[in-house]
């Protein structure tokens, strides 16, 4: 999700929830403590020179049980956040705390921002002689020019 949609969501909500990947949700007492601009520079392992940015949101659980964070006041950090810093409508990654810091991507369900997972990938899948994935076919998708057909003389 960029901060665009995000942003778009937020004005139609009248309160805020996010849910993990294994359906639980965030405790509704969170803070989202920053929202920033992460750039990568890195070489993949094929030597190839990358640059990655994205918007961040880290969320935060604290003993402040009366808190709650309001679309509109989520929006502020966001635009402040754009101004500020110049983020640019850029794909939002979010950090939350579990046995470690976790990095999701973002989704929405028509209810519920959803932390979606994230997984690692070799960028340079070719120079690394991993072969591509063959796609897998249906056997009725097979199409020949040599099909048989009743009374056609082929069997």
């Amino acid at each position: 999700m960029k901060l665009s949609e995000i942003k778009n969501k937020l004005n139609k909500l009248e309160k805020i929830s996010f849910k993990l990947p294994n359906g639980e949700l965030v405790p509704n007492h969170f803070h989202i403590t920053e929202v920033g601009k992460i750039t990568k520079h890195f070489i993949d392992c094929g030597g190839t020179v990358r640059n990655e940015e994205v918007a961040n949101f880290q969320l935060w659980n604290a003993n402040d049980y009366d808190h709650r964070l309001h679309p509109e006041k989520l929006l502020n950090i966001i635009e402040l956040s754009e101004n500020v810093l110049g983020i640019g409508d850029l794909e939002i990654e979010v950090e939350y705390q579990a046995e470690t810091i976790g990095k999701f991507g973002l989704d929405f369900d028509g209810t519920h921002f959803l932390l979606t997972t994230k997984q690692t990938d070799c960028l340079a899948k070719d120079e690394c002689g991993i072969p591509a994935e063959k796609p897998k076919l249906q056997f009725s998708e097979l199409k020949s020019e040599n099909t048989c057909t009743p009374g056609g003389g082929c069997c």
